[in-house]
């Protein structure tokens, strides 16, 4: 898959998966875009797209490789606040589960958080939510 688009990042339930971050096991390949980007033609796994732009796209990404590829995914407190800003699309319980598990996993990891929430225009969103499991 990242031989057929160079310019996706692992997002979401994907790149939750990859870190850790939850107990969801997710039937497609979630992978961002930029907006004017081609949506991959595969058969196998099932993609779910999410079109981003600017910073969201382009901020946190960490560069892996994956059985030899080299696969770009979402760091974890960027995968976090893409969850709360696409809540509506995986589930709100979802993006809480993940905030439980980054804050148990990266003690010390809110100002991170904090920062990608202010690119995702996720702050008043995620707020409430932060400050009840600090």
């Amino acid at each position: 898959m990242a031989k057929r688009s160079p310019k996706g990042v692992l997002c979401l339930l994907s790149a939750l998966r990859f870190h850790g971050l939850t107990t969801q096991q997710p039937h497609e390949v979630w992978l961002a875009l930029g907006e004017k980007d081609w949506r991959p033609k595969l058969g196998w796994p099932a993609i779910k797209v999410v079109h981003m732009s600017g910073r969201a796209l382009s901020s946190g990404i960490e560069r892996h490789r994956i059985e030899g590829a080299p696969v770009r995914v979402f760091d974890p407190a960027k995968t976090v606040a893409d969850c709360f800003k696409y809540r509506n699309k995986i589930g709100l319980d979802v993006a809480i589960e993940a905030l439980r598990d980054y804050l148990a996993q990266h003690r010390g990891g809110a100002d991170e958080l904090w920062k990608h929430a202010r690119v995702c225009r996720v702050e008043k969103i995620l707020r409430p939510y932060l400050e009840g499991m600090l």
